[in-house]
């Protein structure tokens, strides 16, 4: 049974199709990177996941339940246990601090408060914010806000994570760490994601770096194995139509014009690209190295 899969689904916005005939399925473990153009569709199909958005026909399923036809209060119970979402656009709560903004979601959904204090502290040490957690948003910067928003999501551990440009208008350092972040969550928590982006560098990256726990506990960051990449996919949307389904290096290597268009829009220099092995650790010096094998060729 797939994580997600959505059937021949249609969405228009007054007279104006946004999404048509969709179909794809989003297997456990997997990470699907969602592409296209700005305008193509993208950030709907995450809504429509999410029981945000109903599709005008069409099925979607979460994990074999049907939710086009849920009451809102079905719904919440789906997004509160099975499933996280990082908004491209910040959605934190100004006047509460970093515990209470992870602690939100729990709360809402009946926690009792110790199992809240474990899974909030838990969380913010996975995203690297343990020692602030009585800051408010406006004490953090952009890089710690969007940790935050990922350490919300991340709470109590869904099986399903759906991710909307996670990275937008983030500099280079802090996007690389971001990333990380989310690589650690989808190996070592075996996380099924939707992976929105424009940033096509951002692709080969997640494709083929993993995670794993070392015999000490720790987690590391490393590329992987050929014969052991991460469960993934690229799907491409182009005037609200799905053109493409294939792997990265598929993605990579295909001459289709919507994927070229992608490409020629594509003007970030990646050959400083920064990597960190471990970007949580506070001992760590600012000494970099420079990744370059991530990058599609230009």
């Amino acid at each position: 049974m797939p994580a997600i899969e959505f059937r021949n689904v249609c969405i228009s916005f007054g007279d104006q199709p946004v999404l048509t005939d969709i179909n794809f399925s989003l297997a456990h473990g997997e990470m699907l990177f969602v592409t296209g153009v700005s305008g193509s569709g993208k950030s709907v199909l995450l809504r429509l996941a999410m029981g945000l958005l109903k599709p005008d026909s069409g099925k979607i399923l979460i994990e074999g339940q049907h939710i086009e036809s849920l009451k809102e209060s079905e719904l919440l119970t789906i997004r509160g246990g099975l499933m996280g979402m990082v908004f491209q656009e910040d959605s934190l709560f100004t006047g509460l601090s970093v515990y209470d903004n992870a602690a939100y979601r729990l709360e809402e959904h009946g926690w009792s408060e110790q199992e809240i204090e474990t899974s909030v502290s838990e969380v913010l040490r996975f995203v690297g914010l343990d020692g602030e957690e009585n800051k408010l948003p406006e004490e953090l910067s952009g890089g710690m806000k969007r940790r935050l928003e990922i350490a919300r999501a991340l709470i109590g551990w869904p099986r399903i994570m759906l991710f909307d440009e996670p990275t937008m208008s983030l500099d280079p350092l802090v996007a690389i760490k971001v990333l990380d972040l989310i690589i650690r969550a989808r190996d070592v928590k075996q996380i099924s994601s939707l992976y929105v982006t424009k940033k096509i560098y951002e692709i080969p990256y997640l494709a083929n770096f993993s995670a794993m726990t070392r015999a000490d506990g720790k987690v590391i960051t490393m590329e992987a194995p050929l014969d052991k990449l991460p469960k993934t996919r690229v799907i491409v949307l182009d005037e609200g139509k799905l053109v493409f389904t294939g792997t990265a290096e598929e993605f990579k290597e295909s001459e289709l014009p919507a994927i070229k268009e992608l490409v020629a829009l594509d003007r970030h220099d990646h050959l400083n690209d920064p990597y960190f092995t471990d970007p949580w650790d506070k001992r760590r010096r600012p000494e970099e190295t420079i990744l370059h094998a991530t990058a599609f060729s230009s």
